[in-house]
């Protein structure tokens, strides 16, 4: 949900998912104004509180489908700008396609934000055994929704479609729990599904810095109804995101930046480890008597919420056995599928337009199917796009039924295999100084970029305390599909610390260069993109050691005392074409991605600036004590 955004409207429209359309905004402008007619309404709950929602239905004769129409709603915590029925949107619904096949578009203020009665709660629990109309939740909310338009607006065809990207992914997934079975179709879009577990708020027990701070300084609470704020955004770091937040100190002096305004950051960064603030908030475990068609979306290098399609998605199979239930991941950032080409993610090209093949092929077909009966709207299990290789893939399952797994283990001299390690001893060592951490990107910036998700990892490579270990050059494709799986036997010299893995690509050291204006000695403009050795990022994620036993309740390191710190990173889909070779590196710091770890045994957002020491972190790598990487890969044919 952590979107960066130049106009508070523009992440309005994001969060809604309706920045996915190629048409320029003045031409699906006028064709939104003659051929839709818009309505608003505040709807009653069960429980009295009255949610605001825009409908959009089409105007008699302006499609050769004269209807009735299928719904296709969003609720959204972001705004349903512009408010007033003589105020239509410069863009409507999650695709031009969709806008111009003919729905009838609604949509809602989530509750407690904006126009909509209530009070706002961070992913509002789902209650399952609700006990009288004061039980409420985002599932009754979208039934007592639906009720409502199916009885009000004219020439529908009793069949209701969802979706939403992010936050709104979030209102998806939770609407169709015990879902109203007028409800025949739902595409949670990179859905925030349990924010503790490698979504917005923490991965690996570590605090995602700068995206939350740099959300939350916009996203606060509401007095209800209101209208949204038309001023403009600008980034709260400064021009250096690096070293705003390390003179910054410990996060709480982040959280009284606020001065108590905003208990919705504060919360986020004070609970920090898997209490029942979070366990409520995971969705997962409540997806449960889903009955529409359900296509989750999400893509490989969201670096908002990149875990929660994979945990949605296996939950409906968990508890809906024969629900019809398909994964569709490519090669895109946070909501990228809808909006611009998906053809390439900072210096990486993916060699075809994915993200306008999704909206065309895949998202378009499956709504046409669903909610108005045509034919081509059957998907496989998993339709994935195969970064590396750059092709879209079909499997029955997810991960893939003939995935084995496999370990790539670390050696002398920085090496890399599948081989287990034979020596008696072994161990790699690097000092880790919290006043100079590791840099997520090798570059300036005011933000978290979003290519930051496979860009170039050279410069953590120079840095004497990032450990780097590689393969041989490939003699065949090595694909690997799922989640990733570091295996670590550490050390520290501190009583806590944090261990970043990253699996990355090195490409030969003759891959061709984009063109450029010139190179060698007479660059005079900026630097050109060397691809030779360039080494994509293809995940990286920290665990935080005091969580290596439990989640809810952390433990301090003893310090030269060896232990395994085990974690588990979001899924991939990536062939490692021959040539090229797999490396991983170890680091012990990301920032300011995440928050620094004081590398003491402390709750960190309260620790004291003397508590921040510098610790010596060991690697292991011997026949007793072998330290790796576990992946799934995919035999090739």
């Amino acid at each position: 949900m952590r979107i960066k955004i130049v106009l508070v409207l523009c992440l309005l429209a994001v969060g809604r998912g309706m920045l996915g359309q190629a048409a320029p905004a003045s031409s699906q402008e006028e064709f939104i104004k003659s051929h839709y007619a818009k309505f608003e309404y505040r709807i009653p709950m069960r429980d009295g509180v009255k949610l605001f929602v825009s409908v959009y239905t089409p105007l008699a004769g302006a499609f050769k489908d004269p209807g009735p129409y299928p719904f296709l709603m969003t609720r959204t915590p972001y705004s349903c700008a512009p408010y007033g029925e003589d105020q239509m949107p410069k863009r409507l619904g999650p695709s031009e396609d969709l806008l111009e096949s003919g729905y009838i578009f609604v949509c809602g203020d989530a509750r407690g934000r904006f126009e909509s009665e209530g009070v706002f709660q961070e992913m509002n629990s789902h209650i399952d055994d609700k006990k009288s109309n004061k039980d409420v939740d985002e599932s009754t909310d979208m039934y007592d929704t639906v009720e409502f338009l199916l009885k009000h607006v004219e020439n529908n065809n009793g069949k209701v479609g969802i979706t939403g990207i992010s936050y709104p992914g979030f209102y998806t997934s939770a609407s169709i729990i015990d879902s109203h079975p007028a409800i025949k179709a739902a595409s949670p879009q990179a859905p925030m599904t349990d924010l503790f577990f490698n979504d917005d708020a923490y991965h690996g027990g570590a605090f995602m810095l700068s995206a939350n701070y740099g959300f939350y300084i916009f996203f606060k609470p509401q007095k209800n109804p209101t209208l949204p704020d038309k001023g403009e955004y600008s980034e709260p770091s400064g021009p250096d995101s690096y070293k705003f937040y390390l003179k910054a100190g410990p996060t709480e002096n982040l959280d009284k930046r606020f001065d108590g305004t905003n208990f919705l950051f504060h919360d986020q960064l004070v609970h920090t480890t898997y209490d029942d603030y979070w366990k409520k908030r995971n969705l997962s475990v409540h997806m449960k008597n889903v009955h529409a068609a359900v296509m989750t979306v999400g893509g490989w290098f969201d670096a908002e919420d990149l875990s929660g399609p994979f945990k949605t998605f296996h939950a409906i199979d968990e508890f809906n056995p024969g629900a019809v239930n398909t994964l569709v991941v490519g090669p895109w950032t946070h909501g990228g599928w809808a909006r611009a080409d998906g053809d390439r993610l900072g210096d990486v090209t993916f060699n075809s337009k994915t993200s306008l093949f999704f909206r065309e092929q895949i998202q378009f077909p499956f709504f046409e199917h669903y909610l108005k009966g045509h034919d081509g709207g059957v998907l496989p299990k998993a339709y994935v796009f195969e970064t590396g290789s750059n092709v879209w893939k079909k499997y029955d399952a997810w991960p893939p039924k003939s995935a084995a797994a496999k370990t790539l283990y670390f050696h002398d001299g920085g090496k890399l295999s599948f081989d287990a390690p034979t020596e008696s001893a072994g161990v790699d060592e690097y000092v880790s100084d919290p006043a100079h951490p590791v840099p997520f990107v090798g570059y300036t910036t005011d933000t978290v970029p979003q290519r930051y998700m496979d860009d170039d990892q050279r410069f953590a490579s120079r840095r004497p305390d990032v450990l780097t270990y590689e393969t041989d050059p490939l003699t065949e494709d090595v694909t690997i599909a799922g989640p990733v799986r570091p295996k670590l036997k550490v050390a520290s010299t501190g009583t806590d610390a944090d261990f970043v893995v990253k699996l990355i690509d090195v490409y030969p050291n003759d891959y061709p260069d984009p063109p450029a204006d010139a190179v060698g000695k007479r660059v005079l403009g900026a630097a050109p993109v060397l691809m030779g050795g360039y080494e994509q990022l293809v995940r990286g994620e920290p665990m935080r050691a005091k969580f290596r036993d439990s989640w809810e309740k952390p433990t301090a390191l003893t310090p030269g005392k060896m232990v395994e710190v085990n974690s588990e990173m979001p899924d991939v889909n990536h062939t490692f074409r021959a040539g090229h070779r797999i490396m991983v590196q170890v680091q012990s710091s990301w920032f300011p991605l995440i928050d620094r770890n004081p590398q003491t045994f402390v709750d960190i957002p309260f620790a004291k600036p003397a508590q921040f020491v510098k610790a010596t972190e060991s690697v292991y790598r011997n026949a007793g004590a072998a330290s790796g990487v576990e992946v799934l890969v995919v035999p090739q044919h």
